[in-house]
Parts: C-alpha cells; sequence; structure tokens
C-alpha cells in the first residue's frame, strides 16, 4: 500500500471517530433534553414573587379566629355604649353573667372582650355579657382618669355609680331591646335565650366594685363574685372603707369573694364579705395563696393579677362551683 492509501485510510478513521463524537454529544444533548422535559411537568410550578412583596403565609386552620361574641351597641342616657355578647351553643334559655373589666389605665380605649373569662363561662352554659362601660373600648364618654384623677373620694364614688348605670342599661338592652323599649342601637336577634331569672354579675378589681355598686342599685341579679375589689385603693380611701360595706349590706343575694395573699391588701374583699354575711345573706370568702404572674408590667401588687390570664385555672373551678349552686338554681 503507497503512502497516498496510507494518508487516506486514516483520514477516514479520524472521520468516522468525529462523526461518533458527534452521535455521542447529540445523544447526550437529547437525553438531557428528555430529562429536564419530565422534570419540568411534575415539578411544583412556582410564580414568580414580585420584588419588594412578602410571601402569603401558609394558610393555617382559622376556626379559632371566629369570634365567639357579637358586638353590640346600646344606649346610657346619653352616651353609646359597646358590648361583647356571648351566647353558648344550643337553644337555651340560659343564665346570664355580666362580667365587669378592671380599669386598665393607659389602655382604656383598647377593644378587650375578656376571652378567658368568658368562654370558660359560655362553655359551661352561661350567656355572658362583658359591657366597655363609658370611656372604655369605643364607647362615648371620658376615662376614669379623665374624669376623677387622683380623686380617691366623692368625685371616684360617683363615677363608680355612673358606670354602674351603663351595666344596668345594658341588662335592660337585652331584656327589651328587641321589643322596641330600649334606646339600643344593635337588634340582638336572640336576646329571648336569656333566663332573667338566673342573672349573676361579677368583676376584677375596678370591676368587682362596679359589681358590687350594680347589685346594690337593683335587685336583678341573684349571685355576685367579687375578685379584689378596690384592693389597689382600699389603704388610701377611708371613702371606700366606709362605701363598699355598706354598699355590700343593701345586695341581698349569695356572695363569692376571692383575692390573693400577695395582694395589696385583702381587707377590701374581706370587709365586703363580712357585710354580706351580717346582713343575712350567703358568702364565701378565699384567699388564695401568694401568685408569682408571669409579667407585671405595671409592677402593681403580684397577687392582683391572679384574676388575669395566667391565674384563671386556679380559681376557674371555684367561680363555676359557685355560679352552678346560686346562678343556675336562682336565689
Amino acid at each position: 500500500m503507497n503512502r497516498m492509501q496510507n494518508d487516506d485510510c486514516e483520514i477516514n478513521r479520524s472521520w468516522t471517530r468525529t462523526n461518533e463524537r458527534r452521535a455521542t454529544m447529540w445523544l447526550v444533548a437529547v437525553a438531557t433534553l428528555l430529562v429536564a422535559a419530565l422534570v419540568h411537568q411534575v415539578r411544583p410550578q412556582v410564580m414568580p414573587q414580585p420584588l419588594g412583596q412578602p410571601r402569603e403565609p401558609r394558610q393555617a386552620n382559622h376556626t379559632y379566629q371566629t369570634n365567639p361574641y357579637q358586638t353590640i351597641f346600646y344606649h346610657s342616657g346619653d352616651l353609646k355604649m359597646e358590648a361583647y355578647y356571648y351566647k353558648p351553643e344550643g337553644n337555651g334559655p340560659f343564665p346570664l353573667v355580666i362580667y365587669n373589666h378592671g380599669s386598665r389605665a393607659g389602655a382604656e380605649r383598647r377593644e378587650v372582650p375578656f376571652l378567658y373569662v368568658a368562654n370558660v363561662l359560655k362553655n359551661n352554659g352561661y350567656a355572658v355579657l362583658v359591657p366597655e362601660r363609658r370611656g372604655y373600648g369605643l364607647s362615648d364618654g371620658s376615662t376614669f382618669n379623665e374624669e376623677v384623677g387622683s380623686d380617691v373620694s366623692d368625685r371616684m364614688m360617683r363615677r363608680f355609680h355612673e358606670e354602674a348605670s351603663d351595666v344596668l342599661a345594658g341588662l335592660d338592652f337585652l331584656k327589651h331591646g328587641n321589643s322596641g323599649r330600649s334606646t339600643g342601637t344593635t337588634t340582638l336577634a336572640d336576646a329571648g335565650q336569656i333566663d332573667f331569672r338566673h342573672v349573676a354579675i361579677m368583676g376584677w378589681s375596678h370591676g368587682g366594685i362596679i359589681s358590687l355598686v350594680t347589685a346594690g342599685e337593683r335587685h336583678d341579679f341573684v349571685a355576685l363574685i367579687d375578685q379584689a375589689g378596690g384592693a389597689l385603693t382600699w389603704n388610701r380611701s377611708p371613702t371606700l372603707q366606709r362605701e363598699l360595706p355598706g354598699a355590700a349590706r343593701k345586695i341581698k343575694i349569695p356572695a363569692l369573694c376571692m383575692d390573693a395573699q400577695n395582694d395589696a391588701t385583702t381587707n377590701a374583699v374581706r370587709e365586703v364579705g363580712d357585710a354580706i354575711k351580717a346582713s343575712g345573706e350567703w358568702e364565701k370568702t378565699i384567699i388564695y395563696p401568694p401568685f408569682t404572674p408571669s409579667s407585671n408590667p405595671g409592677n402593681i401588687a403580684p397577687g392582683h393579677l391572679i384574676f388575669g390570664i395566667g391565674g384563671i385555672s386556679i380559681w376557674q373551678n371555684d367561680m363555676l362551683s359557685f355560679l352552678t349552686e346560686h346562678a343556675r338554681s336562682g336565689h
């Protein structure tokens, strides 16, 4: 074989190797495209996120976000009042508990429906009314501090009686709102589900005072729970030391008075309890062991906070036992 023939053979072999490499590369490319196409079909499609727009959070079960209460509005004199109404499951009629909140100084205009108390009552078969008295939440009127300031005498007591009238106006609205005899601005469709022969009233701190004053002004109630009513003011107010036992002697219903050992004083509930007993009514005073709250931003007597959400497991059974005996059966 001559040299030219050898060169031709080498060229042919080179061409064959080149084509083989090209064919191999082509097959690899085709296989890669096929794999990519398959992956694209099964991969979840993610829409591009616009710049500056946060991603939507994953949706959780929002059943708990449904309000278990109805916000209602009614009138107390010329003032429009806000309140939260809780109705248990079922057809009723249900006994009613009116819960009176404390002063929450500095946060008066925040709406607070007191879910932690109201839900316990609602789940045990009680309808619940939580009034935002004058100066609180969306209710009209001046706040307590705007009207009373640092007074712990007559101006303070006058305000307590005004707030008691707001509570009674709420009760009247529940009774008569559907009949057109109320000045309320909201129709409560299921007001007829309440058994008004069995109405209890309760409150914490400032709300304990309001509960006591309200029950002393009108005999619409069958039971009272006083949770540390007046404890933070008692030691510096001779007026309160005189007026609260005086109101207690007028209520003529069974009462449960509650506090913790490390409140500012336990004398407020003790003397109120003694006055109720002296009037011939059933009364029980419970003083719980010292309570340590998980937080105390106002730096008040720690035992006073036992009636907040952190302490409800301590006293809820006492509350429910008392209400079962005195609010369900009547007085």
